[in-house]
């Protein structure tokens, strides 16, 4: 809705920022939401989400068809991305949470959300006392896309020695589910916590691969609930380390089907990222294998509203 004008003209935006992937305030991965978005252009919503500057900002809009809850734009303070999942997971509880009726103390809803990648539905979970839970089904399955260089400098990329990378039978490998990274094993808790952006070798070793980010995972975790603990760098896209990833998450499910040989069935797992910035953040990740082929792939967590406010374009 367009305001008075105030020596100019402007519009006040209504947002809330949640903490997502995480039951409590001040852990997981902050998300903003900007609401009632229909007016505001790509290159102002840009502007906005270099404003908040977090790893992404949701931008709500009036869905194309009327059956739908919403459509919603994501950007990161550098482009506007197709998918990504906590800002699925948090867009999701918010709408929820405004907008579901309650039925004896309980809220649940069933959000269709339009993005780019294509539409997603999503599960809302809210209870009294209980942070609210949202879950939904990959809206891709993930793919193999492309080859990685050498250990040796894959290692150096991230300040490791190529000893550190790699695990059982697990070697890096590109997977995309709408969003393309390196996933990247390594031996030990010890050694994930001296992985960083690494000067030029980051370069040579990542940016030249056309991918999104650079996921390194290991199977030793703070948790013994957890199945793998994880870290994210993504600086080409403005991010210099993320607190907790989905789209991210969607790809390890391709690596777990491809190294891991699950048996049909449906499988559970808890993965772990965010301890080393403080920002502690689980997401379940649930993998669907039937007649040994990965038919499902689902990303679930909690999220916390935090703040709101208005903010001036």
């Amino acid at each position: 809705m367009r305001a008075l004008q105030r020596g100019g003209d402007y519009m006040a935006l209504k947002f809330h920022t949640l903490d997502v992937f995480t039951d409590r305030r001040f852990g997981g991965n902050p998300l903003a939401v900007v609401l009632d978005a229909d007016g505001v252009s790509e290159a102002e919503m840009q502007k906005i989400a270099r404003e908040f500057n977090l790893s992404e900002t949701v931008f709500v809009q009036t869905p194309t068809r009327p059956a739908h809850s919403a459509k919603m734009r994501i950007f990161t303070p550098r482009s506007e991305i197709p998918f990504a999942g906590h800002p699925t997971v948090g867009t999701a509880v918010l709408l929820a949470e405004l907008n579901a009726p309650v039925h004896n103390g309980e809220q649940d809803a069933l959000i269709v959300l339009e993005q780019n990648i294509g539409t997603v539905r999503v599960g809302a979970r809210l209870r009294a006392g209980a942070a609210a839970f949202a879950e939904f089904d990959a809206p891709k399955l993930p793919a193999e896309a492309g080859a990685l260089p050498p250990d040796d400098i894959l290692a150096a990329g991230l300040g490791l020695i190529p000893s550190e990378v790699g695990f059982e039978n697990h070697v890096p490998l590109c997977y995309a589910a709408g969003t393309t990274f390196a996933f990247v094993p390594v031996v030990s808790l010890e050694a994930i916590g001296r992985a960083r952006v690494n000067g030029a070798h980051w370069e040579r070793a990542f940016e030249q691969q056309g991918v999104s980010g650079v996921y390194v995972y290991t199977r030793q975790c703070t948790h013994t609930s957890s199945a793998f603990h994880v870290r994210m760098f993504a600086p080409q896209v403005g991010i210099a380390e993320d607190p907790a990833t989905g789209s991210a998450a969607v790809g390890l499910a391709g690596i777990v089907h491809q190294f891991d040989g699950l048996p049909d069935g449906t499988h559970r797992r808890i993965v772990e990222q965010g301890y080393e910035m403080g920002r502690p953040s689980q997401i379940v990740l649930t993998l669907v294998v039937a007649g040994g082929k990965l038919t499902t792939v689902r990303i679930g967590g909690s999220a916390v509203r935090v703040s709101e406010g208005t903010i001036e374009v």
